[in-house]
């Protein structure tokens, strides 16, 4: 059985049977079936489909974001926002589908060429706790509509998550077992994960988790010859320039720094800040991280709310600790509190250097790391100082200056004078450790799908 946990107030919310192999066997065929048909589908039947499903999604925005917030204790009214940035990307790729897959038609020395998207099969999503919503629907919409079926593995956190978006696809309109939840125990998911790759339906798989994870699934599906997206952890630098509004980039800093109570793999997570203006960026960050409400996520004061499971609180706090034996000054936080849920606070480290646990590992919580920088240059040093290359921001007032930083850092995106977000409108991804491929926009649809040449003489 799957059990899953308020990790606000540690009560177990619901208990679900996990598969067994003879199981998960029935319902890739399933699966494999609806896809054959689905396939074939008309531009216009997926489409309906998926504006029904935005449509759904819209309507019942309440009544989700509250299971998320039970499940893996977001804020409620960041898990509202989560189902309606999930009801934008199915209405984003229900009117765009069509023109991204569009043939490409050319002449080729007296040849006609066409080149077309064509559908790959099953795809296997492995995504995690964090925006339980947000990542299927990114991974899950733009393979869809491109006339493949999907497979996801969930974390076992939000199994009841799982549960209520296979409703969802159902609900929508969508070919019965198109859309299937999978159900997995802990204790099986590395042989039965492997079973689903393996699986000669399942053309392809994708990765939302940490690196751990994706190295894992890639060496599976590398060693079975499957296409594989990644999109891993990440320890996002946000460069503040001497020429930066400081309160401003302290705002959008300290917003992408506590957003989802700092579990994200896009949040700011080492903010580099130029010696001249250390100082005041330090004294303003702290007093807005000490003024963030922690507590139940359904009080709408509330900004952080808990980590989403004992173990992941756990480690966090003993990376702040073994960052402050290593010589980082803890400026707030940095305490487990003596309640209920698995909470931790709104921490600020500073004086952070080269060596230290906040410097090279990722944080997966509401703590802020303070590097100082002299110059440009050193600035760009220390951002690329990671394994990590999944987000950037730079603060400045000098565009140029910014976009030239921008262009030297090994991230898959770098925003400017903002926080770092996904957009279904713009290619999303890392590079180095945080994984390869990208998700949304005209790239995304296109992962999953066979680029065919035809040439006719």
């Amino acid at each position: 059985m799957i059990t899953t946990v308020n990790p606000a107030t540690e009560e177990v919310l619901a208990t679900y049977p996990a598969m067994d192999e003879r199981e998960l066997g029935e319902l890739v065929a399933q699966a494999d079936a609806a896809y054959r048909s689905w396939r074939n589908s008309a531009p216009e039947e997926r489409r309906k489909a998926m504006h029904r499903l935005a449509a759904l999604l819209e309507e019942e925005a309440g009544q989700h974001a509250e299971l998320i917030s039970r499940e893996m204790g977001k804020p409620l009214s960041q898990a509202v926002a989560e189902v309606k940035k999930s009801a934008w990307v199915c209405s984003y790729y229900a009117d765009h589908a069509e023109q991204f897959l569009r043939p490409e038609e050319s002449e080729l020395d007296g040849m006609r060429s066409v080149v077309r998207f064509d559908p790959i099969g099953l795809v296997l999503g492995v995504m995690p706790w964090n925006f339980p919503f947000w990542q299927v629907f990114r991974f899950a919409v733009p393979a869809l509509m491109a006339g493949n079926g999907i497979l996801v593995k969930h974390a076992p956190n939000v199994t009841g998550s799982s549960v209520a978006m296979e409703s969802l696809f159902l609900r929508a309109g969508f070919p019965e077992h198109l859309y299937r939840a999978v159900h997995i125990d802990l204790e099986e998911v590395d042989r039965l994960s492997g079973f689903l790759i393996d699986h000669p339906a399942v053309a392809a798989v994708s990765v939302t988790g940490s690196t751990g994870a994706g190295r894992a699934v890639a060496t599976k599906a590398g060693h079975a010859l499957k296409r594989s997206v990644l999109e891993l952890g990440g320890s996002d630098p946000y460069i503040v320039l001497d020429d930066a509004d400081v309160r401003q980039a302290v705002q959008h800093c300290a917003a992408a720094r506590l957003l989802n109570s700092g579990q994200s793999c896009i949040a700011a997570k080492r903010f580099i800040v130029h010696s001249s203006l250390m100082e005041e960026f330090e004294s303003l960050l702290l007093e807005r991280m000490r003024g963030a409400v922690m507590g139940d996520p359904f009080d709408s004061s509330v900004e952080v709310g808990p980590i989403a499971r004992r173990d992941l609180r756990d480690e966090l706090h003993s990376q702040v600790a073994r960052s402050i034996a290593g010589g980082a000054r803890l400026l707030c936080g940095g305490a487990v509190p003596e309640r209920k849920g698995y909470f931790y606070p709104p921490t600020v480290l500073s004086g952070v250097k080269a060596g230290m646990a906040c410097y090279s590992e990722e944080l997966f919580g509401p703590v802020a790391t303070l590097i100082e920088a002299r110059d440009d240059q050193e600035a760009v040093m220390i951002a690329n100082d990671t394994p990590f290359g999944l987000g950037s921001a730079v603060f400045s007032a000098d565009l140029d200056r910014a976009m030239a930083i921008a262009a030297r850092l090994d991230t898959g995106n770098c925003f400017i004078n903002g926080m770092v977000k996904s957009d279904p409108r713009l290619p999303f991804g890392g590079v180095k450790q945080s994984g390869y491929g990208r998700e949304l926009a005209r790239y995304g649809i296109r992962e999953f799908v066979n680029v065919k040449s035809l040439c006719i003489a």
